[in-house]
């Protein structure tokens, strides 16, 4: 391809689709700390690859569905939840045809996705940067809820700050943190609800699975539900 054809191209698809806008949650990053993106994409990439293929997946806490347009472009069908109407609103509308997500409002504690929005029959769930937020004491309706919304044979992806990674936060992301976890917490937490839990770790936007306690993030993968 030629400069006059990759002009084209650019050209064509932008006619197309539009010049593409953040949403509210991708924009405050995008202005407060610009780096936040880059980490928040390695992590949505690597739920991409683990649920390739999935037939519906759904994604609880999607914010402004900014990211999520990765995980879209590797599964069938995505659903996309989030508890503040402004993040749903948002998502709505920057949402690009060419990549569709279904986007809807609810509150995980309040119980599990209705049957009407696919409740009970997703094969695949992930929810990123999220248990931090619910504190300990209703972390089991929020999971369960979850759980209750998938098929028996679903997997689930569940990643969060590590417990060691607070001492280095902002004073913003302190406030919101109250369940912060250890791998060795975060794998117990699951194993709750799954007999097969794999563990990984990412510091920025570097996956490993090296020395947990050295981790800023750590991710559970989730399989075969008890």
């Amino acid at each position: 391809m030629n400069k006059n054809e990759l002009s084209n191209s650019v050209s064509q698809t932008l006619n197309k689709y539009g010049q593409q806008k953040l949403g509210v949650a991708s924009s405050f990053n995008w202005v407060d700390d610009p780096r936040r993106l880059a980490f928040s994409f390695a992590r949505y990439k690597f739920v991409a690859k683990m649920l390739e293929n999935k037939e519906s997946v759904l994604e609880v806490g999607c914010a402004d569905g900014f990211a999520s347009r990765i995980v879209s472009q590797s599964v069938k069908k995505l659903s996309g939840l989030d508890i503040v109407d402004k993040h749903i609103e948002s998502a709505r509308e920057t949402l690009c045809e060419k990549w569709p997500m279904t986007l809807f409002a609810h509150d995980m504690l309040s119980g599990p996705i209705p049957t009407e929005l696919g409740g009970g029959g997703f094969d695949a769930a992930f929810s990123l940067d999220v248990l931090e937020h619910i504190a300990p004491s209703i972390e089991d309706k929020f999971l369960s809820n979850i759980v209750l919304s998938l098929a028996p044979s679903a997997t689930m992806i569940v990643g969060m700050p590590s417990l060691e990674s607070q001492e280095y936060a902002s004073v913003l992301s302190k406030e919101g943190h109250v369940n912060c976890k250890t791998q060795p917490e975060l794998r117990k937490t699951m194993k709750k609800y799954f007999k097969h839990v794999f563990m990984f770790c990412f510091n920025d936007e570097v996956l490993h699975t090296g020395y947990h306690k050295m981790a800023h993030y750590n991710v559970a993968v989730c399989a075969e539900q008890i």
